[in-house]
């Protein structure tokens, strides 16, 4: 079941915007991971004092996790504390053997799709649904490897019945976005949420009455400011694997979760497109 946007899990924001914070920022991060127990006994001055910075980067750290305080991040803390966590992360050695390597990254990719999951907001998800169920075109935009996703999801939005396209070129977003309607939809996929290109076609499309959709990472993006619906995905960076490689397989789960919620929605217009489709595609095999 998903979560609304203000319950806990506290450790799963700090991981999500850890590689983004100020120095001073992290300093207070790592402390609050590794000594939990301390900070939900200790005020927010005390904590400050340990660690030889200001409240207000306490303060302003507990902010960047979604929380209105400290007091608000303590409880969520506290309540996440009661659930032994099973730290499954670990960092890839170079002395690790090739199956070692494996199973760390599978475990990786693991908790990947976990985190996201715990912080998926459960009523951005169903205005997602809602508005792409009734979209007269849905337009998926992505650039480098989102463009990829971009390209799965059209993929699998064409057996819905609803018109589809895919453009992972700059222009041809943005030549795309001139023509829309208030009755479409655009999905734009960026796990940084700042791509140049990405956010100029947004601007184009949302002039143009479109609905935006995001796919990007949790911590606050500038495409999370300009899309009508924000779907977040939590990802966490090694020396051999960005964030944005990790966060691949969280952006094609919240993809499939969206197609097959609209598919049941859509069951009328769904199994004529799916019939139409399957005779077209029996033409390719010999």
């Amino acid at each position: 079941m998903m979560i609304e946007s203000q319950s806990p899990y506290c450790f799963t924001r700090i991981r999500a915007v850890y590689s983004q914070l100020s120095i001073k920022e992290k300093t207070v991060a790592k402390y609050i991971l590794d000594h939990p127990d301390k900070i939900i006994h200790s005020t927010i001055s005390q904590i400050a004092e340990d660690l030889n910075v200001a409240d207000a980067t306490v303060f302003r750290l507990c902010k960047r996790l979604g929380f209105k305080g400290y007091q608000a991040m303590k409880i969520a803390l506290a309540s996440e504390m009661t659930s032994p966590m099973n730290d499954i992360h670990e960092t890839i050695s170079l002395d690790d053997d090739e199956g070692t390597i494996a199973e760390k990254i599978f475990k990786a990719n693991i908790r990947t799709l976990e985190d996201t999951l715990q912080i998926i907001d459960g009523k951005q998800f169903k205005k997602a649904v809602e508005a792409l169920t009734k979209a007269r075109k849905v337009d998926f935009y992505g650039s480098g490897g989102s463009g990829a996703i971009a390209m799965d999801a059209n993929h699998k939005f064409m057996r819905s019945g609803l018109l589809t396209s895919c453009y992972t070129d700059a222009h041809l977003q943005i030549m795309s976005a001139s023509q829309l309607t208030n009755q479409d939809v655009v999905v734009c996929i960026s796990h940084s949420g700042a791509s140049k290109d990405i956010l100029d076609s947004v601007d184009v499309a949302k002039a143009s009455g479109a609905t935006i959709i995001g796919i990007t990472h949790f911590a606050k993006t500038p495409l999370t400011a300009k899309a009508d619906i924000s779907l977040l995905t939590v990802s966490e960076e090694t020396e051999f694997r960005s964030e944005a490689l990790a966060s691949r397989l969280a952006q094609l789960s919240i993809i499939d979760a969206l197609f097959v919620n609209v598919s049941v929605k859509l069951q009328d217009k769904l199994k004529p497109s799916l019939r139409k489709m399957r005779a077209a595609i029996s033409l390719k095999r010999i």
